[in-house]
């Protein structure tokens, strides 16, 4: 073959199918997203939210593979994560005293082998029955775990936990992981890498044997596949990666306590899971997001913050029960039919009245915690930088009007959405239909 057919062979040939780019597009964005965040949202906050949002993501992600993929409903699976904390910080504590050379990149792989340890040890037990019998199972063990944490004092440390330093392990290429960046990129390289392994593993045979056994397990079982060894392969999965999310959570704490085992955090990854929507693989990440973000800025705006929280987990579940994502990809056909415009002035007109009565509503419950769980101290408050007298009668008046006249506004709104949105599919169908 001469130079020129082979410079015409070259230049004949595909560079990348369009496939190949579709599917690995959305982690190349990923990586890129990550990598700028930080110079985006700079401050030390932000950088201290994106790692727990880090950490949050593959732990929430880990549970939908027992909830979403499996349908394994565990109420424990912080027993994982916990663990899996625990044993990242004793073998920080040992590589700091030179006795096992671990440096510290790979000290989340010691937490997620630790996850797996248990996973194997608890699966075993709880895998062996499934719906109802295995969540109360789960239950059993969390309290088990978290009991044992005050007792079993040369593991768990007690009251106090048990503390390291991350700069002292092996540094690598310089880095010390002092700087919260640092420990902010570390945490995103590992969610990242968590995300696309727990990404191919849907996609592989196991993943779809996993959607059988939560859709039928006794078909699954009459086309020769054992429904309890499924669930406990991908119980096991599910406990290596909420162990990595622990090990993590001890690298960027720097203390692991009992409350790293307790029910609070089974809890919020059951809610992170449910509010992002358990059917979809971004789901657990957006509800991840979202519950961070709620838990650490909604905390110092109010003392009652896990109320709204508890009234907006409600309110999904009864309105949405997809979750978020469910909401999102709902709107994707017209994204792609580059309809999506068309529905923005009638959800503009219908969130004004929307925010007036959740107005309203804040208000309301504001002023009911101050004069109740508050009621020691003045009735004077303030909201959203307003001041008030929570005891006169011109603030409920207010507070009446803003949610009567809100919700009276908002429900004159629905039609002017349903119109819009009829328009908008109708468009989005038609293009679709054109060649």
């Amino acid at each position: 073959m001469n130079e020129a057919t082979k410079h015409a062979t070259l230049a004949a040939a595909p560079a990348a199918p369009p496939g190949a780019l579709r599917r690995y597009g959305v982690w190349i964005a990923a990586a890129a997203v990550f990598v700028a965040l930080p110079h985006i949202f700079a401050s030390g906050t932000a950088m201290t939210v994106m790692s727990l949002m880090g950490i949050g993501i593959i732990f929430a992600l880990s549970y939908n593979m027992l909830l979403g993929q499996t349908g394994m409903l565990s109420f424990g699976h912080a027993v994982y994560y916990g663990l899996g904390a625990f044993c990242a910080v004793h073998v920080m504590n040992l590589a700091i005293r030179h006795v096992v050379p671990v440096p510290l990149v790979l000290v989340p792989l010691v937490g997620g082998l630790g996850g797996l340890l248990f996973g194997i040890v608890f699966g075993s037990v709880s895998t062996k029955r499934g719906g109802i019998a295995f969540a109360m199972i789960s239950l059993g063990l969390a309290e088990l775990v978290s009991s044992s944490a005050f007792i079993l004092r040369g593991f768990f440390g007690g009251e106090e936990g048990i503390t390291t330093n991350r700069t002292k392990l092996l540094h690598l290429f310089h880095w010390t992981f002092g700087p919260q960046i640092q420990v902010y990129y570390l945490i995103a390289a590992w969610c990242l890498l968590c995300m696309i392994a727990m990404y191919a593993l849907t996609r592989t045979p196991f993943g779809r044997m996993c959607n059988a056994v939560r859709d039928n397990p006794e078909r699954a079982q009459f086309v020769g596949y054992n429904p309890q060894t499924v669930r406990f392969i991908a119980f096991c999965l599910s406990g290596f990666f909420a162990g990595i999310a622990g090990g993590l959570g001890a690298i960027n704490f720097e203390i692991v306590n009992s409350s790293y085992v307790g029910l609070g955090p089974s809890g919020t990854v059951l809610i992170s899971a449910y509010l992002g929507g358990v059917g979809y693989f971004v789901g657990p990440v957006i509800g991840a997001v979202l519950v961070t973000y709620i838990q650490l800025m909604l905390s110092d705006a109010t003392e009652i913050w896990q109320l709204y929280f508890g009234l907006l987990f409600i309110a999904i579940v009864a309105f949405a029960p997809g979750g978020v994502a469910s909401l999102v990809m709902k709107h994707a056909p017209l994204w792609r039919a580059r309809v999506m415009h068309r529905l923005v002035p009638a959800y503009l007109l219908a969130l004004a009245p929307a925010l007036v009565m959740l107005a309203g509503v804040s208000l309301v419950i504001e002023m009911t915690f101050r004069l109740t769980v508050k009621a020691s101290e003045p009735s004077a408050m303030t909201f959203f930088h307003v001041p008030l007298d929570a005891a006169a009668a011109l603030p409920w008046i207010a507070a009446a009007v803003f949610i009567a006249g809100g919700f009276w506004l908002f429900r004159r709104s629905w039609p002017v959405v349903d119109r819009a949105w009829s328009e908008a599919a109708a468009a989005a169908r038609a293009r679709s239909a054109t060649p």
